[in-house]
């Protein structure tokens, strides 16, 4: 038996376009409910969400014969989480504030066993190979491993034909609001200096062969980002998906009151 086959990096290296959800709520229940509604990738954030390798194991496990592929933004760049999400069953990680060429090389190697690379050879004991009942697992993890690097500040976006030219990065995710608030523009993601930005960004990276990717809930951007060459898109958050439809729930009963 070999490392199961990464339906995403698949899609994405035959052009396909992906669209995923944001998950904020750090709960398997709720991955176990959007599993089902139709999207091609759900994001499990261990940046900016409650998420602990606890967490995310219990998400990859909701989320496991699911047609939606999980992806896992780690909170930093740093090899010993990179060991972790993997052994715990992802195939695909999404790494914020790379800056540089260096450092997305040293993520390559993180992600890939020796001699190729630095990861930890623990596999026999993880999830990942099904507690060591996938035999063939490390001689054949390394192809299906799928690397994703976030450019979101001003210094990455200097340097980002050259982290573009990284053998072994598979896309570059570009991320709008800390991208926005680093240029000088905190909370301003739609003025037009930075769809501008944002939108070339995006169109130097799918030209460059790699896949593009950006989080937007609004429709116009949407459409903007797959027309400048984006391929993977987060095009819902799930608090907001919530939020806004609690809010308008509440909003349409509370107006029928006497």
């Amino acid at each position: 038996m070999s490392a199961p086959l990464n339906t995403f990096k698949k899609a994405l290296s035959d052009g396909e376009t992906q669209l995923g959800c944001w998950m904020s709520m750090a709960e398997s229940y709720t991955a176990e409910i959007l599993s089902g509604a139709g999207f091609d990738w759900l994001l499990i954030d261990g940046e900016h969400s409650p998420n602990d390798i606890r967490s995310i194991r219990d998400q990859m496990m909701a989320l496991k014969g699911s047609a939606s592929h999980p992806v896992v933004r780690v909170p930093v760049g740093e090899t010993w989480i990179l060991k972790q999400v993997l052994d715990v069953g992802v195939q695909t990680v999404l790494v914020p504030m790379v800056e540089t060429a260096e450092q997305a090389r040293d993520l390559v190697r993180a992600c890939h066993y020796p001699p190729n690379g630095t990861r930890g050879v623990g596999y026999a004991v993880g999830r990942v190979s099904n507690f060591g009942q996938t035999e063939n697992y490390g001689p054949t993890a390394d192809a299906q491993i799928c690397l994703l690097v976030q450019v979101e500040n001003k210094t990455g976006l200097e340097n980002l034909d050259e982290i573009l030219a990284v053998e072994g990065v598979d896309g570059v995710f570009i991320g709008p609001a800390d991208l926005s608030a680093s240029l000088g523009y905190l909370g301003q993601t739609m003025h037009p200096d930075m769809q501008a930005t944002i939108l070339g960004a995006l169109k130097r990276i799918s030209d460059s062969g790699k896949a593009a990717g950006i989080l937007t809930s609004d429709d116009g951007m949407i459409q903007a980002s797959l027309d400048a060459g984006a391929r993977f898109v987060a095009v819902a958050m799930d608090i907001a998906l919530l939020l806004n439809s609690a809010k308008a729930v509440a909003a349409k009963w509370q107006n029928t009151k006497s």
